[in-house]
């Protein structure tokens, strides 16, 4: 099974996910990134792009010829992500599950404290739980946490 963490408390989710996903691309992992809703997946996108003018991180969507290079790869349907490269972590900013979550070593969950946010976030800890998952909890803290 796999082993979920969720850092709650995030000011604002998708940039809590460029964080995340900028220290795990300067650790050397590749991280595939699972969203069904277009819209915040290219604003996911657009946020790696400019959210640390200092930094870039190589990403692609995965129907894109160059994602096998890149370090995290984008995925926005649940066959694509069937498809995807085998890699040990996911970042979801989905709102539900993804499917197949037992492939993962390895899944991330950003919660912010917008109440929608919050109340999907409990339906996925209850799914990740019932499933047999090894599910944590972290509160962040000045816009840290390290997984």
């Amino acid at each position: 099974m796999s082993r979920v963490d969720f850092a709650y408390g995030a000011p604002h989710r998708l940039r809590a996910a460029c964080r995340t996903t900028a220290r795990h691309v300067q650790a050397g992992r590749r991280l595939l990134v699972y969203c069904t809703d277009p819209r915040r997946l290219r604003r996911f996108d657009g946020l790696l792009w400019d959210f640390d003018p200092a930094s870039f991180i190589p990403h692609a969507y995965a129907h894109d010829p160059l994602a096998d290079q890149a370090d995290v790869i984008l995925v926005s349907d649940a066959d694509t992500l069937a498809a995807a490269a085998t890699t040990d972590w996911l970042l979801n900013l989905d709102l539900a599950c993804p499917p197949d979550a037992a492939r993962f070593t390895r899944i991330l969950e950003i919660v912010s404290g917008h109440e929608a946010d919050r109340e999907a976030a409990r339906s996925r800890w209850a799914q990740y739980r019932d499933a047999g998952h090894d599910v944590r909890g972290h509160q962040l803290s000045a816009g840290t946490w390290e997984p």
